[in-house]
C-alpha cells in the first residue's frame, strides 16, 4: 500500500501547490476511503485561493467536486462498500440534527462545506470522506464517471436554485452568468419549462453554448448591450419574474435586483469575494424576495436519476481533461479563462509524467 500521494494544497492566500502528502486512512467508523477517479476545478477553489472564504484552512487539500471508487469503509458504514463507484456530496452532513432533518444540510450542526475547505478534499489521489452514509450517491452501471462528476456540487447547486425559485410555466426568467454553475442552473430551470429564459454574460462563446444547448431563448452580452433596457423590452416593461444571480462579478448583484419586476424572486447562487450593498431606499416598493446561497445538496439521488435518464446532460461542460500532474496549469487556465475553458477535469496522477505549470 502506498504511504504518500500527490495532492493540490492551499498553502496561503494566493498560493496553491501540488505536493506529496501522507496517504489518508479511515479514522472513524463512519468514514470511507475513496480513490479519486475524476475531480474538477471549481470557481469556489479560486475563491479559497484568493482568501475570500474565511472558514477555509491553510494546509488543506482542495477539491470538493469529484467521483471515485470506495477502497475501504468504517465499521458503521451501512449503505456503501468497497468497490462502489460514487459521486461525493459537496456537503458533509449527519442526517440527524435539527437542520438536516429539515433538508438544510448546508447548515448541518456537525458539518457543512468541509471537504476541500476545512478538511482534505478530492484534488488528490485518495481522500478520506466522513459521514459516508450521507456523503455518497452511488453511480449506476450505465452512468459514466464524467456524467456523474458534477452531481454533488455545481449540478446540485443549479438544481437547488431551480427548486427554491417556485418556477411557473409562464415565468420570464433571467440567469446572470453562463459559467459552469450558470449552465447547470439553466439545465435545472429547463426541467420546469418556464415561458422565457434570458441569459446574461460577458462572454460570447459561453452565451453561444447556452443557446446551442437549448438552455435559453435569448442571450445578452453585458459588455455590449444595456442589460436593463433589453430585459424591460423582453418583459413588457415589467422586469423578470425570477432572477438567478450566478456570476458573482462586480455589479452583477445590482443588476439582479434592478432587472427583477416588483414582487419578484431573486435567487443568489453566486459566492462573492466582496461585500454587496442592499440599497433598501432605492428598491423600496419593489417588494422583492431574496433567496441567498449556499446550496442544500439534498437531492443528489434525484439528480443522478435525471442524469441517468438523459434529462440532464452536462457533457458540454467538460472542455479540458488532464492528469493531476497538470493541475497547476489547469488552475492558471481556469482562472484566466484561457482556451475557452469551462470545466477542467482532473484525471488520476501518472507516475513518471512531467508536472506542467
Amino acid at each position: 500500500m502506498k504511504t504518500t500521494m500527490k495532492a493540490l494544497v492551499y498553502k496561503e492566500k494566493g498560493v496553491v501547490a501540488l505536493e506529496e502528502r501522507p496517504m489518508p486512512s479511515v479514522q472513524l467508523p463512519t468514514d470511507a476511503l475513496v480513490r479519486v477517479t475524476l475531480a474538477s476545478i471549481c470557481s469556489s477553489d479560486l475563491h479559497i485561493k484568493h482568501g475570500s472564504v474565511p472558514r477555509a484552512k491553510e494546509g488543506t487539500v482542495l477539491g470538493h467536486e469529484f467521483v471515485g471508487e470506495i477502497v475501504e469503509v468504517g465499521s458503521e458504514v451501512k449503505k456503501f462498500k468497497a468497490g462502489d463507484r460514487v459521486s461525493v456530496n459537496v456537503e458533509t452532513f449527519c442526517g440527524e440534527c435539527y437542520f438536516c432533518k429539515r433538508g438544510y444540510v448546508n447548515n448541518c450542526e456537525h458539518g457543512g462545506w468541509e471537504l476541500g475547505c476545512r478538511i482534505d478534499g478530492g484534488q488528490a489521489e485518495y481522500v478520506r470522506v466522513p459521514m459516508a452514509d450521507q456523503a455518497f450517491t452511488k453511480i449506476p452501471d450505465d452512468v459514466t464517471d464524467e456524467a456523474a462528476l458534477f452531481n454533488g456540487d455545481i449540478l446540485a447547486t443549479g438544481y437547488w436554485a431551480a427548486q427554491v425559485a417556485d418556477l411557473k410555466p409562464a415565468d420570464k426568467v433571467v440567469v446572470i452568468g453562463a459559467g459552469p454553475t450558470g449552465l447547470c442552473t439553466l439545465m435545472s430551470i429547463k426541467l420546469y419549462s418556464p415561458g422565457q429564459v434570458i441569459v446574461v454574460d460577458v462572454d460570447d462563446e459561453r452565451l453561444a453554448l447556452a443557446k446551442e444547448q437549448g438552455l435559453c431563448d435569448v442571450t445578452i452580452n453585458s459588455r455590449t448591450q444595456n442589460v436593463e433596457e433589453e430585459i424591460l423590452k423582453l418583459t413588457n416593461g415589467r422586469g423578470a419574474d425570477r432572477v438567478f444571480e450566478v456570476a458573482g462579478a462586480k455589479g452583477t448583484f445590482e443588476t439582479a435586483w434592478k432587472v427583477a419586476r416588483p414582487n419578484a424572486l431573486v435567487i443568489i447562487v453566486a459566492l462573492y469575494e466582496e461585500p454587496q450593498v442592499l440599497p433598501l431606499n432605492l428598491m423600496y416598493g419593489k417588494n422583492l424576495t431574496f433567496i441567498t446561497g449556499g446550496v442544500d445538496a439534498n437531492s443528489c439521488e434525484e439528480i443522478m436519476e435525471m442524469v441517468r435518464s438523459g434529462k440532464i446532460d452536462t457533457s458540454c461542460l467538460i472542455t479540458h481533461k488532464a492528469p493531476l500532474n497538470d493541475i497547476m496549469m489547469g488552475y492558471r487556465m481556469f482562472e484566466n479563462r484561457e482556451d475557452g475553458v469551462i470545466k477542467w477535469v482532473v484525471t488520476p496522477y501518472e507516475e513518471g509524467r512531467e508536472e506542467r505549470k
